[in-house]
This record gives structure tokens, C-alpha cells and sequence, in this order.
């Protein structure tokens, strides 16, 4: 019986194609969006200017940051699919809240409403900033800084004048967002640290 032969034929590889980093596009849509509406907060801008805010909201502060955190989810990354959907959706509501109160479809609501919604989100930022001591130092200081902002305007709509602190430091959040960002795109585009992001708090 003659020997068998043993099959030469290779497999070739599938190569799978590679996914890009979700996260500079959600981190790009909060913190410019951020930075506009924190403008108006703080004074830099008059409160007229809101109305270009809303769209913006709408499309960039909510639609892409959704965008993000689908393709988060897609990626494994539990953190990135919860923060990125969740501010996303916040997005969606201050443009819906607007939309809906100067179309008249909506009485206005009480500023001691808007202040508790926002407490809320203080709160849930605050959870999920425990959660970025894992991450880069610049995520870690996000989150640090957008709790604080909106503990604060949600002082301020509860009657204790911390809106104009609110919205500095609202700034803050979304301009160090903003770095995140471009850090991520550049570091990636280059392959090489050209912006650091600073290493995480806690390391293990």
C-alpha cells in the first residue's frame, strides 16, 4: 500500500482588517460641544447664542458620541460603550429639552427640575470617574472636572449662583476632552507618543 502523502497545500492567513479607535471621535464631539455651550455658561457668550448650540448638540455632542460608543461596544471596551452612549444621550436631551420648549410643545420646566437631572448626571459621572483611575491620567481629569462642573451648574439651578463657575469650569472639561482627542489621533498617526496622556493613577 503506498505511503500517503501528506497535503503541501497551505492555508492562506485571513488577515483581519483593522479597526479604528472609536474613542477621539466621542471624546471630539463631547468635549467641542462642551466648550460651546460652557461659553454660554460662563458668560463669554449671550445666552442667544444657545440656539446654535442646540443643533450641535443634536448632531456632533450626541449622534457621534452614540456613534462611538456602539463602536466601543463592538470593541470589548465596557467603559468606553457606557460613558460615550450615556453623554451622547445627555446631548439629546438638552437639544430635545430646548427644541421642544421653544416650540411651545413643552411648558418650561422649574430650574429646581433642570438642577436635579443634573445632579443626577454629577452623580453618575462621579461613579464612572472611579473607574478612570485605570485609565490615562487626561480621561482620569475629564471625568474629575465634569462631575465638578455639573455639581456646580446644578447648584446654580437650584438657586445658589454657581452657574458662571459651573460653566468655567465646564470649559476646562471640554478643552482637556479636546486634548484627549487629538492626542489620541496624533499619538496614532505618528506611532509614537507625540502628546502623552499621562499614566493611570492606579496601575494595578
Amino acid at each position: 500500500m503506498p505511503a500517503t502523502q501528506a497535503n503541501d497545500t497551505q492555508i492562506p492567513s485571513t488577515r483581519l482588517p483593522k479597526i479604528a479607535n472609536p474613542a477621539p471621535l466621542g471624546l471630539a464631539g463631547f468635549g467641542l460641544t462642551t466648550v460651546a455651550l460652557s461659553a454660554i455658561n460662563a458668560g463669554l457668550l449671550p445666552k442667544e447664542a444657545t440656539s446654535a448650540v442646540v443643533p450641535l448638540a443634536f448632531a456632533y455632542g450626541g449622534v457621534a458620541q452614540i456613534i462611538a460608543g456602539i463602536l466601543e461596544f463592538r470593541n470589548g471596551n465596557t467603559f468606553g460603550t457606557v460613558a460615550f452612549t450615556s453623554y451622547g444621550l445627555f446631548w439629546w436631551w438638552f437639544a430635545f429639552l430646548l427644541w421642544t420648549t421653544g416650540a411651545g410643545w413643552l411648558q418650561p420646566p422649574a430650574p429646581s427640575g433642570v438642577g436635579v437631572i443634573l445632579l443626577m448626571w454629577g452623580v453618575f459621572t462621579l461613579g464612572m470617574w472611579i473607574a478612570t483611575f485605570r485609565s490615562s491620567f487626561v480621561i482620569w481629569l475629564v471625568f474629575l472636572l465634569l462631575w465638578i462642573t455639573f455639581f456646580l451648574l446644578a447648584c446654580g439651578d437650584l438657586g445658589m449662583a454657581t452657574g458662571p463657575m459651573g460653566g468655567w469650569m465646564g470649559l476646562l472639561t471640554g478643552i482637556a476632552a479636546l486634548y484627549a482627542a487629538f492626542a489620541e489621533v496624533t499619538n496614532e498617526t505618528f506611532g509614537r507618543v507625540v502628546m502623552p496622556l499621562g499614566s493611570p493613577i492606579l496601575k494595578s
